[in-house]
């Protein structure tokens, strides 16, 4: 049965994406990614298509979700990406808080080290997961 992450953030426009998009490129077998946000934006923001690109990761087709009660229950492991007090609360087993601060407002270079920085918690979820740890 196939595991799955859920990434959170408060507009699914940017962070969460980002980390989506790095746990499907490199999640080990029998493990998925989503992302959501309470308040979904209309469109993923522009520099993290932008960003991604760079990485070699096309998320320009993406489609920002609403958190819902269903898609927290479907999941085993869910991280809160965002940094105020605007982010949501999630209900399911296992939660992770990044705190990463919002990059929709930076310059593309700050931007550039925020996904940085979201690759490697990424990859590290990636390593605890493969090596059977708890996430």
């Amino acid at each position: 049965m196939l595991k799955k992450v859920l990434f959170v953030c408060v507009e699914n426009s940017f962070r969460s994406q980002i980390a989506e998009a790095y746990f499907n490129k490199y999640a080990p077998s029998g493990w998925a990614a989503t992302s959501a946000g309470l308040t979904p934006a209309e469109e993923v923001h522009q520099n993290a298509v932008r960003l991604m690109l760079e990485e070699g990761i096309d998320i320009s087709r993406k489609k920002p979700q609403i958190l819902t009660r269903d898609l927290q229950e479907k999941v085993d492991v869910a991280v809160i990406v965002c940094s105020s007090n605007l982010c949501p609360v999630v209900y399911t087993r296992h939660v992770e808080e990044w705190n990463t601060p919002d990059p929709a407002k930076m310059p593309l270079d700050e931007a550039r080290k925020i996904r940085d920085s979201i690759k490697t918690k990424v990859l590290d979820l990636i390593e605890r997961v493969k090596s059977g740890q708890q996430p």
